[in-house]
């Protein structure tokens, strides 16, 4: 009786060391016992799993004919697959689809193979004809996310910014997607988004560049490592006469540079030009877009026009000169103004967090993928951070940023304002930064306790 009491309590105490390590350890469980048991599950009833979602084809003649010799039942075939293989999220086989079978035959049975295998997700991906990637999440890996440990290979003005639902990250590439709209309502994380984009540009040879016409409380601690901030509609009017100037001026750069001598190599933007030659990039964030596209009176429509149509410009021909535009607001819609539906379509890149509207979603994501903008819509008030990225090739995935506080964004900021380019037209709209004074020793006190 002794023994079996004490078998018991070493159960409980390991079933109680796992339960810990599963919910503030979850890599590790999976390890040590997610990956073993979803494995076995897989390799034992991979046959009939797929038999019962319709995954699986006639057997050939030949099959067929050799059964009928031993007197049995030729059984209908699966796809051909590799062993599963551990990812830090799941596992992954790749399969070899049978003559007649489509990717979207495995989309559409992604949720039974899910259950079936008792996995958080199942993610199907094509990676060559006749060949997909069948990749299993283990767990909700957007409940607590944070910043990978490993430096991940990127290219210049390449970020990863987001961990997707499939264990992947998402990058922020400018080079393939130049301009990107980012929705999101009070308190939903678009916030925390724009804090890793600005970290993550601050440490590259970028020129930084905000407009927030909310007397700039957004953007001002980030201050010390733009090149230009505008914090009221006038002046953001009178920034973007300058960045339409810059742009016209590497225009001509690029053209010069391009018939210059019968060895000139021909380029059409500032990424083909000489390294030493070529521009700076410039990035441009627009917070709270609506602030622009306000007017009270007639004046302000004509100023709200001239500075959506710069804008327009910039969107359409600012890839090739290096500038770049990341447009971001709470809400974004038709009848914002005139141009506004003309500046969307230019913004391929997409990002929507939580909205407080279904027009703000289907403005974001509508004209990519119905369901992508369904999805936004139920996102929940009490995940932060939560939001579902699409882009112009009609993929959409749910992503979720690592959480980073303005403190920690603003001290990026200051440490790499040695990194601010030469740009002569930009000297004007400088943010003035405030110099630390040296504060006279401080008298010991009592700190109150801060929950």
């Amino acid at each position: 009786m002794t023994d079996a009491l004490w078998i018991l309590l070493l159960a409980l105490l390991v079933a109680a060391a796992l339960a810990a390590v599963r919910r503030r350890l979850p890599v590790l469980f999976w390890w040590l016992v997610g990956y073993p048991a979803v494995t076995l599950r897989v390799l034992t009833t991979y046959r009939a799993t797929m038999d019962a979602c319709g995954l699986t084809v006639p057997a050939s003649a030949m099959r067929r004919a050799t059964a009928r010799m031993v007197g049995r039942q030729a059984a209908p075939v699966p796809p051909r697959r590799s062993l599963p293989l551990p990812t830090g999220s799941g596992l992954v086989m790749r399969l070899r689809m049978a003559a007649g079978q489509a990717p979207e035959d495995f989309n559409a049975s992604a949720d039974r193979l899910r259950h079936a295998w008792g996995v958080h997700a199942v993610h199907v991906r094509p990676t060559k004809p006749g060949r997909l990637e069948l990749r299993l999440v283990g767990w909700d890996v957007l409940t607590d996310v944070r910043p990978p440990r490993r430096r991940l290979r990127t290219e210049p003005l390449s970020l990863p910014l987001a961990l997707r639902e499939d264990g992947h990250w998402h990058v922020r590439d400018f080079r393939t997607v130049p301009h990107e709209l980012i929705l999101g309502a009070t308190q939903s994380g678009k916030s925390v988004y724009l804090r890793n984009l600005f970290c993550g540009l601050a440490r590259q040879p970028v020129a930084l560049v905000g407009i927030d016409c909310k007397w700039g409380v957004e953007l001002a601690p980030f201050a010390p490592r733009l090149s230009a901030l505008a914090d009221t509609p006038d002046r953001a009017n009178d920034l973007l006469d300058v960045l339409v100037e810059e742009m016209e001026a590497r225009f001509r750069l690029i053209g010069m540079r391009g018939g210059a001598g019968p060895d000139a190599v021909l380029t059409s933007d500032v990424w083909g030009l000489p390294e030493k030659a070529r521009p700076v990039p410039v990035v441009v964030v627009v917070d709270e877009v609506a602030e622009l596209f306000l007017a009270a009176s007639k004046d302000d429509e004509k100023r709200r026009d001239a500075m959506v149509t710069k804008l327009i410009r910039l969107a359409q021909l600012g890839r090739a000169a290096g500038i770049y535009l990341e447009v971001c607001g709470q809400r974004f819609g038709a009848e914002l103004g005139k141009g506004a539906t003309m500046l969307r379509a230019q913004l391929t890149g997409r990002v929507c967090h939580r909205v407080n509207d279904e027009t703000s979603a289907n403005m974001a994501l509508g004209d990519i993928a119905p369901e992508a903008a369904l999805a936004a819509t139920r996102i929940p008030a009490e995940r932060p951070g939560v939001a579902v990225v699409g882009d112009s090739s009609g993929g959409w995935s749910r992503v979720r940023s690592p959480h980073l506080t303005l403190e920690d964004a603003a001290a990026v900021c200051r440490d790499t304002s040695g990194l601010i380019p030469e740009l002569p037209r930009l000297d004007t709209f400088r943010p003035v930064v405030p110099q630390p004074s040296a504060a006279p020793a401080a008298q010991p006190s009592a700190r109150p306790v801060t929950g």
